[in-house]
């Protein structure tokens, strides 16, 4: 199978990369069934990459229906190690403001559906998730943002993430619940992934690109279906800008990450008498470790 060391995820408005050369379709099936669609393999400022659009190239997945596990597990299967996921977020804070680029160091989970590990089934592992960004990658993407100047969009180090259930957007006063928190932007899809990259051993960072207010805002009821998905739009140019001059800099420096190593001390089950199946099903994860 072809291989790809950087993978990108593209949320709501980013759906392909245009910029991609010498492109094919790959389709992948995991132990945990098909990711949301094909992945697209292709090169980007002379690198291999992998692209997939989270919801589907048409936008048919719901994010409580997105195959979590599938779609990281096909990452690592084409050999990703470093995994830039875009995300359309709504913004918690008035100065996070439309257009802006915001790289969370922090999650919040309030998902109810999500299953969000590879393992069970004989097999026990608890990664270590304190800070559950790789900072290395998150510090690449930020400087890349930053040396494009790009015009509207002013750029947010840091800050957490609030990822709900949906798909229904908050109410008002769990808006307000998440600003007291100090939450910076709220999304539905972001904290799974991150899991699932660490247990497969994939630095991983978010690009959250911001699209509105959540409904706290006072001017909130103004805002149109037309305005939000003009800003996806914007968004989507900005952000593959903003993709491409990341994989340029990876592949000059590949950073080291502490998730590259994330499952050596955090497998509690004695493989030796792990079930057979179980770890035929997670080979890919735990060749190193047998």
């Amino acid at each position: 199978m072809a291989q790809a060391q950087i993978g990108i995820i593209g949320g709501s408005g980013l759906y392909k990369m245009d910029a991609l050369k010498d492109v094919e379709e790959v389709q992948i099936q995991t132990p945990f069934g098909a990711p949301s669609d094909a992945l697209i393999l292709g090169t980007l400022e002379n690198t291999r990459v992998a692209f997939l659009a989270r919801h589907g190239r048409n936008h048919t997945l719901l994010p409580s229906e997105l195959p979590f596990r599938a779609n990281i597990y096909a990452m690592k299967q084409l050999g990703v190690e470093y995994l830039i996921s875009a995300s359309a977020v709504g913004s918690l804070q008035a100065e996070a403001k439309p257009l802006d680029m915001v790289i969370p160091d922090q999650f919040i989970d309030r998902t109810k559906n999500r299953v969000s590990t590879f393992f069970g089934e004989g097999i026990v592992a608890h990664i270590a998730f304190g800070e559950p960004i790789c900072k290395n990658l998150a510090n690449i993407l930020a400087e890349a943002i930053a040396s494009l100047n790009l015009p509207e969009v002013s750029l947010h180090r840091g800050g957490t993430y609030v990822c709900m259930e949906g798909p229904a957007f908050s109410t008002k006063a769990e808006s307000n619940l998440y600003r007291s928190w100090g939450a910076t932007v709220i999304g539905m899809t972001n904290l799974p992934e991150a899991k699932l990259a660490r247990e497969a051993e994939i630095a991983y960072a978010t690009l959250a690109l911001v699209t509105d207010y959540d409904c706290w805002h006072p001017e909130h009821d103004s805002v149109t279906v037309d305005m939000v998905i003009a800003n996806l739009q914007r968004n989507a140019i900005n952000a593959q800008k903003a993709i491409q001059e990341t994989v340029r800099r990876l592949r000059q420096n590949p950073p080291t990450s502490e998730a590259h190593t994330a499952l050596k001390y955090a497998i509690l089950t004695n493989l030796t008498q792990a079930p057979t199946a179980t770890k035929e099903k997670l080979a890919l994860l735990l060749k190193k470790y047998l």
